[in-house]
């Protein structure tokens, strides 16, 4: 019953945002303001420190405040705080992920 909860949790989110849930993806800093990354104790909230353009975070939690998204990202286990998500780049470079190569069939004659 939980994992149905799971499933439907995350379609619904991403329904609603037209974004997978980030929980767990490695993303790298891609601030296009030109000056580092605030990080902050809480989204919108007192910020704890700056990372530059380049620093890869893990994902380990996200939200939505005021329509724009925040992440809370960990850097080697320890939480540094919360970022704006749209100033991380999370795309997917792993090899392992991607599908087979594919080999069309010819039709039986």
């Amino acid at each position: 019953m939980r994992h149905k909860r799971i499933v439907a949790a995350t379609a619904v989110a991403v329904f609603a945002f037209g974004t997978v849930p980030a929980f767990g993806a490695e993303c790298v800093v891609a601030d296009p303001t030109g000056t580092p990354l605030n990080v902050r104790a809480q989204p919108n909230g007192q910020i704890l420190s700056t990372l530059d353009n380049g620093f890869s975070v893990d994902v380990i939690a996200e939200t939505q405040v005021g329509g724009k998204r925040w992440f809370q990202v960990a850097e080697d286990g320890e939480t540094l705080g919360w970022v704006f998500a749209n100033f991380l780049d999370c795309s997917r470079h792993d090899e392992n992920l991607k599908s087979a190569p594919m080999h069309p069939r010819t039709a039986p004659q």
